[in-house]
């Protein structure tokens, strides 16, 4: 008998975790390696920010928390729910985590039966389907090709939903593809939920504010006020914020489920730190400029990754609306042979034959559930995306 729980079997390690911690790897090896397989952004956490935390240190704000978060946290984010979305909670409506992914996970864990179904459209954000199968429910996944936008259908979601179905997970905009969907989009989507009242929305906002081309950013329940009773609506500080290793996720819901979500937490975390949360509630509340002023140099790496990339023979890459992430399609490098000998079957073995011929991670569409296809995040340097997008075309190049 294994020591081990066979639940173990039911998951992998996060792919994108890996593909990162591969690279840093080689890097300390000695290799030239440039790292486009995480989601963080380049930026540091703005001094703002900074200095609240340092003065929440000065004011000693080093015990514990309420579960659920400060009092001022909490304003902070009902305020910003209400501002920014439409979208009223109350102090009991707000859960506050170790990061969104806690978030998701908690809610999962406190709702999720054997059995239970829980729709994800794909492509898909790596931990989705694990934390649905760590809870033994099943994902469901909807495919969303590159003709439709990476964007789930009315239709399509429709045709998912069965009596076991309790969830249907939304990221918008997406990890990986960046797709966002238009008020328009997103109040088509929330029509087939009208009819059937069991299943719940848990709306993934992580990249609400990561958006270009003057996108307008909706939320499910803000555009179908029907559906707030049972939409959890999930964010946090680590993307727009630049605040990705303060580890601090946020969503408001209904309060029978966040005080679910929080009897979970009181057994594992607890809370998150008392200094992030001092962070995060100025992050909310203090000046906003900076991210537009960010979200103009993603854009600007966006149009030079997305026009670079569609210059190499064997490679297309779809223009996204938000995050800063492209997916672009590796179909026409499978089949090919690289210098080596070794044949590239899948978009793996082309992630693979990346690294090891030019030195370029890239997460590789299979472990986002599209094939073949890769997510290249464009969260670094204008000149490391010009030169890693020149090891790409070379790496094309040479396959025969």
């Amino acid at each position: 008998m294994s020591f081990f729980a066979s639940r173990l079997d039911r998951i992998k390690p996060s792919p994108t975790l890996a593909v990162t911690a591969k690279a840093r790897e080689l890097k300390a090896a000695g290799r030239d390696v440039i790292d486009l397989g995480a989601g963080e952004p380049d930026f540091d956490t703005p001094g703002h920010i900074v200095e609240a935390a340092i003065e929440a240190l000065k004011r000693g704000e080093t015990r514990y928390t309420p579960v659920n978060g400060t009092e001022a946290l909490r304003r902070a984010i009902a305020d910003k729910f209400k501002r920014e979305n439409g979208l009223a909670y109350g102090p009991d409506q707000i859960a506050v985590s170790c990061g969104a992914k806690q978030i998701i996970y908690n809610a999962i864990a406190a709702t999720i039966e054997p059995g239970d179904e829980v729709i994800i459209p794909a492509p898909y954000w790596v931990s989705y389907p694990d934390i649905v199968l760590l809870a033994e429910g099943q994902p469901v996944f909807v495919p969303c090709p590159e003709r439709d936008g990476f964007k789930l259908r009315p239709e399509d979601l429709e045709a998912a939903i069965t009596p076991r179905t309790k969830w249907l997970i939304l990221n918008s905009p997406s990890n990986p593809t960046g797709a966002a969907y238009s008020r328009d989009e997103m109040r088509a989507l929330t029509e087939p939920l009208l009819s059937h009242g069991r299943v719940w929305v848990m709306s993934d906002d992580i990249y609400e504010h990561v958006t270009y081309d003057g996108f307008e950013f909706t939320t499910p329940a803000q555009v179908e006020p029907a559906l707030y009773g049972r939409t959890l609506t999930v964010n946090g500080v680590s993307k727009a914020y630049c605040m990705t290793g303060w580890r601090l996720g946020y969503a408001g819901g209904p309060p029978a489920l966040i005080a679910a979500m929080t009897k979970i937490q009181s057994q594992s975390t607890t809370h998150t730190s008392s200094i992030s949360q001092a962070a995060a509630a100025e992050a909310l509340s203090g000046p906003q400029d900076f991210i537009a002023r960010h979200n103009a140099v993603f854009k600007e790496r966006r149009d030079l990754v997305v026009d670079m990339l569609n210059q190499v023979d064997g490679i297309t890459c779809h223009r996204p609306e938000g995050a800063f992430y492209v997916y672009p399609s590796c179909a026409g490098a499978i089949g090919k042979t690289a210098p080596d000998g070794t044949a590239i079957k899948t978009d793996t073995d082309f992630a693979t034959y990346l690294l090891a011929a030019e030195g370029v991670a890239v997460v590789p569409g299979e472990a986002f559930g599209h094939s073949p296809y890769f997510r290249l995040s464009y969260a670094t340097s204008t000149e490391l995306l010009e030169e890693a997008c020149r090891r790409i075309q070379r790496a094309l190049a040479a396959l025969k």
